[in-house]
């Protein structure tokens, strides 16, 4: 048996659901907890960083997190094989050779985050996460390449288009496909639809400001004015009727992990 078929094998197999599903509840308890640290600093109670990095800070303090945060890491690095999978040798139902690469890269994109949210949790279960550099430093390094300005302009840009086509998921409720057919029916796949609906929603304009803060980065020339998740909500808290803002995109934040759950117990791939 080849490579593509032993691939394709294990993509289909009873073990790959139970990873992928075990990755989907860790993904779940990130977002909860994202979600949770908005809310705190919506109301002004903010210890860690409302982000996936702070999330992981949280839930190694505690009782028991150190192994939880290692289950987290585990879970994600399953998805990231999941999604290499589908990058490598998914997607061949395509007749189209440019949407297969399409989807295909986009499972390679989900496999990067997924992977950096694993690095994270492992950064935090071994006690090395600490550090100044940051989302800012980062942008300043980009901009200090040729071109660098272009640079964080193009990924602003690509940020802010993941974060719309995540609210045109939630809008047109797209990710129903992600639930099977029981997942859908009844009182139950009722509730479940509307927590996706409202949490993709809500995670597509939280990552789209994030994207806007790498665009005025470019802009303005000026590396501070980036930053991650946790600037992005800190900024919502600042406008007009901030903390009712920054409250529904947390509550929506914490309505995509419950999904996640959802996903995880109705998995359809």
């Amino acid at each position: 048996m080849n490579a593509p078929d032993t691939a394709a094998q294990v993509r289909g197999s009873d073990w790959m659901d139970h990873a992928i599903r075990a990755g989907l509840v860790a993904y779940g308890v990130v977002h909860l907890l994202v979600g949770w640290l908005a809310l705190q600093l919506a109301f002004g109670e903010k210890e860690d960083s409302a982000s996936n990095s702070g999330a992981m800070q949280y839930l190694v303090q505690q009782p028991l997190g150190e192994v939880l945060v290692w289950l987290v890491a585990v879970g994600m690095f399953l998805l990231v094989l999941w999604r290499l999978l589908e990058f490598g040798y998914g997607h061949r139902e395509e007749s189209d050779d440019t949407k297969r690469w399409r989807k295909r890269a986009g499972s390679l994109g989900k496999a990067v985050i997924y992977g950096a949210i694993g690095w994270s949790a492992v950064q935090t279960a071994t006690g090395s996460g600490g550090g100044n550099g940051g989302t800012d430093s980062t942008t300043a390094k980009l901009m200090d390449l040729p071109g660098g300005q272009l640079i964080v302009g193009a990924v602003g840009l690509a940020v802010i288009g993941y974060g719309a086509s995540l609210v045109w998921r939630g809008w047109t409720e797209k990710f129903r496909e992600h639930l099977d057919a029981q997942g859908q029916a009844g009182t139950d796949g009722s509730v479940y639809v509307r927590l996706g609906k409202i949490g993709y929603i809500a995670k597509g304009v939280a990552i789209a400001i994030v994207g806007g803060l790498f665009g005025y980065a470019a802009v303005t020339h000026d590396p501070q004015k980036s930053g991650g998740l946790d600037q992005a909500l800190q900024t919502v808290r600042e406008q007009p009727f901030g903390q009712v803002l920054l409250t529904a995109i947390a509550v929506g934040i914490v309505a995509y992990g419950a999904f996640c759950f959802a996903r995880a117990k109705h998995l359809s791939r």
